[in-house]
């Protein structure tokens, strides 16, 4: 997750809150006018359980605020997409969790099988997200963070997503992408308000990710003001991303200087890119993935920040889940 700064310092930017510490400073690159798609480069056997309990949870650097971000509009056509799920998928436990400010998911559900955490090496380094499987037609797209794709004109490499990650063991295998993929505003600027990534991983065994873990729904252009769940895979302090953790509550629009959705959560870095769902049915651990984790501010702690899904970030998931 990112925190924002004003010119006087105020804020930092989108990520820092969801982000721990990686180790050195790198000097801001000038926006790249690539594509907003990238071809993955990806290393077989890269990613073992050293490497993946060693990545560092993605930090986004200090920065001035450049100007008002332009934000998405929340007039368009309001389409909600179902979760698929394998057959024989096991029902989980209802247990009230809400409002919920952060704490371990117990409750079980196609959830624990979705969510997991992306790896990535990035200028050189490992570091780490959270990401989703939702419904697709090529039934292996990841929905994530914009920042947890490409970050300072360079997209990441060694992209894997590993659902229902357990402490350095991948339950459900290593899942590596093909292609990644972020919104315009995104890779030209790194507008906050369209702070959106989506991967297509490769089948594994012969089979798509969906078929294997299942896939969560979609809504787009769904509104504000709506009791959400947040989950994530926090590795930094008191977190250790072993834990799949979530929070939940009604959630608010941003009145400071964003318009992305606010929910009362207390999840650190490594979260960034964990689904936020509506309709979220906790017997079943399904719902319909409403936005992101993306950032906090600084002043403003125990508070996490996600971006409306709106009709860029439709844009996104239709030319991820084709390709």
């Amino acid at each position: 997750m990112r925190r924002h700064r004003t010119a006087a310092g105020i804020l930092l930017a989108v990520g820092t809150l969801l982000a721990g510490a990686l180790s050195a400073a790198t000097a801001h690159a000038a926006p790249s006018p690539t594509p907003t798609a990238f071809t993955q480069q990806h290393t077989k056997g890269f990613w073992t359980a050293e490497r993946m309990r060693g990545a560092t949870p993605l930090d986004l650097l200090p920065r001035e605020r450049r100007g008002t971000p332009t934000a998405p509009a929340p007039a368009g056509t309001p389409t909600v997409i179902p979760p698929t799920l394998p057959s024989g998928t096991a029902s989980g436990t209802s247990v009230l969790s809400f409002p919920q400010p952060g704490g371990p998911w117990t409750s079980g559900g196609a959830v624990v099988k979705t969510s997991g955490r992306v790896f990535f090496t990035l200028q050189g380094r490992t570091a780490s997200c959270s990401g989703n499987s939702v419904t697709s037609q090529n039934g292996g797209t990841v929905i994530t963070a914009g920042h947890c794709v490409k970050y300072q004109g360079t997209w990441h490499t060694n992209w894997v997503f590993v659902p229902g990650y357990d402490n350095g063991q991948a339950p459900y295998g290593q899942w590596s992408a093909t292609q990644t993929f972020s919104t315009p505003q995104w890779v030209a600027r790194e507008d906050i308000n369209y702070d959106v990534g989506a991967a297509v991983v490769a089948p594994l065994n012969g089979k798509t990710l969906a078929a294997t873990v299942g896939a969560q729904g979609l809504n787009f252009n769904g509104g504000y003001n709506k009791a959400m769940y947040a989950f994530g895979f926090p590795a930094a302090a008191p977190y250790d991303g072993s834990k799949l953790i979530h929070c939940s509550g009604n959630s608010s629009r941003d009145f400071l200087f964003s318009q992305d959705h606010s929910l009362g959560c207390n999840m650190t870095g490594g979260s960034s890119g964990g689904p936020w769902f509506t309709s979220f049915d906790e017997a079943t651990g399904t719902g319909l993935q409403a936005s992101v984790n993306s950032f906090g501010y600084v002043f403003l702690p125990n508070r996490m920040f996600g971006p409306y899904f709106g009709n860029d970030a439709k844009a996104v998931y239709d030319k991820a889940q084709v390709a």
